[in-house]
């Protein structure tokens, strides 16, 4: 084999290596009722990943608690949730690591399995760390899961395949957690979403202080800001007609933006709320998901995909216009954000905080 094939087939390698770390991606919190305005706890999930359409639905089998997740499109049996919650006020989601597998374990990627079998039979954390400990291993995953449950409860765990670590909520002063995609147990400076941690430990900030967090904040504040922390500007506030999509938290990979609002007691399990925004969050509409409405158009419909996904990928093809040259690096901003109002991220913004309102008002 020649010097220069073997430099080429190295590029290639590299950037399907790259892509792949790209695609499988996430941006997550896990806030303490303490600070939010409802004193419900929240789970927040920015869903970046490789299958970029997402569906809703309800899953119910005998003997198994009743749960609504999020699936990809490309799961007609729902075999794989990647957040969600259950009848008991139980609720996990994940974000990849990059920072923690130290084996050799070839088959992965287990998470979504994993957490389809926690919502069917857990009711609080202590359930789900003994679902980790008495799981076959290796358990085939590599990644932060997140969770909260209707007795106070709420952690991240982060998992490898044959042990994990846990954080709670309430052994921080802070009173919330902010993972991306490396662990804080893992290997020092491994991993990915350093920037994209910062990026939501600044926006959080404010609301922190205040104890003002509410869902909101998430899908139409962090899930739609262009703040990049290393250079400490927002990109939605500049001149700029255009900007490369390296690092801030919503990405061309985003599929959905997800809060999960917890009870604050067993009796109130029936009462949560998966607020959701399927497609690339900036260009999305919040759809508010219980246990017994999972509304149609979050819902497979036509081809698999929902409808609300649809609608969004449309209007994402404004934001990325550019379909050579590695386009889908490129963001025009305007699209989005201009002075008038008008851009398509403004407008979504003020018709999704009317949608809040309007449901709480009921």
């Amino acid at each position: 084999m020649t010097r220069i094939v073997r430099k080429g087939l190295l590029l290639a390698a590299v950037s399907l290596l790259f892509a792949a770390t790209e695609a499988l991606a996430c941006t997550s919190a896990i806030v303490s009722g303490r600070l939010t305005d409802s004193g419900r706890p929240m789970l927040w999930k920015h869903r970046d990943a490789s299958d970029l359409n997402n569906k809703v639905e309800r899953v119910t089998e005998v003997g198994k608690l009743s749960f609504v997740a999020l699936f990809n499109s490309t799961d007609p049996k729902c075999e794989q949730a990647w957040i969600g919650m259950n009848e008991a006020g139980f609720a996990i989601m994940n974000t990849a690591s990059y920072n923690l597998k130290a084996d050799t374990v070839r088959e992965m990627d287990h998470e979504g399995y994993l957490m389809y079998r926690a919502l069917g039979q857990c009711r609080t954390l202590g359930d789900f760390e003994r679902l980790l400990d008495s799981l076959p291993k290796p358990l085939r995953v590599e990644a932060n899961f997140g969770v909260i449950d209707a007795y106070g409860g709420a952690a991240y765990f982060e998992t490898d395949n044959w042990s994990f670590r846990r954080f709670d909520v309430d052994d921080t002063a802070e009173g919330y957690i902010v993972r991306t995609n490396y662990s804080h147990s893992g290997q020092k400076d491994g991993g990915y979403g350093y920037v994209r941690e910062q990026n939501a430990l600044t926006l959080l900030e404010p609301y922190v202080k205040s104890h003002t967090v509410s869902p909101e904040v998430f899908t139409e504040e962090l899930s739609r800001s262009f703040y990049h922390s290393v250079v400490g500007r927002d990109f939605e506030k500049g001149a700029d007609d255009w900007t490369m999509d390296i690092d801030f938290i919503p990405r061309y990979d985003s599929s959905a933006s997800v809060v999960i609002e917890g009870v604050r007691s067993p009796e109130e399990a029936g009462s949560m709320v998966m607020w959701t925004v399927l497609g690339y969050p900036p260009c999305g509409t919040v759809v508010p998901v219980t246990l017994d409405n999972v509304p149609a158009e979050v819902r497979a419909s036509t081809g698999g995909n929902s409808l609300a996904v649809l609608e969004a990928n449309e209007l994402k093809r404004e934001v990325f216009p550019r379909t050579f040259d590695r386009g889908y690096r490129y963001i025009y901003l305007r699209a989005l954000f201009n002075e008038e109002g008008t851009g398509i991220s403004q407008r979504l913004e003020r018709k999704n905080r009317e949608l809040y309102k309007k449901y709480r008002n009921k």
